[in-house]
């Protein structure tokens, strides 16, 4: 069973803007905090956004004022709002959820690719 499911990412020019969804399955529990992380090619896997189930919102400093996650708790679903695209922000991006007493829930990865 697909715990985490993805969409939303895509092509675009720089400047532009995306939406990424992610959907918790209810097999995962009562989920701590869900986020966005992003990985380019030859990098790390960094932060992009959280929020945890309390609202709280945390950021990579380089997408503060560009990217907002929200989410909605009814449907166990985040989004993350990417607007003023930029090329480096080009990176396969993964949902994560962290689930009270079971840990880490990845998923398999939406690619972004930011055109200049």
């Amino acid at each position: 069973q697909v715990q985490l499911v993805e969409s939303g990412g895509g092509l675009v020019q720089a400047g532009g803007s995306l939406r990424l969804s992610c959907a918790a399955s209810r097999s995962i529990g009562v989920i701590i905090s869900m986020g966005w992380y992003r990985q380019a090619p030859g990098a790390q896997r960094d932060l992009v956004a959280r929020i945890t189930s309390s609202g709280s919102t945390d950021y990579g400093d380089s997408v503060k004022g560009r990217f907002t996650i929200s989410r909605d708790s009814a449907k166990n679903t985040v989004y993350l709002q990417m607007n003023s695209l930029k090329p480096e922000d080009t990176a396969v991006y993964y949902c994560n959820a962290d689930s009270c007493g079971r840990g880490d829930y990845w998923g398999q990865g939406t690619q972004v690719t930011v055109s200049s």
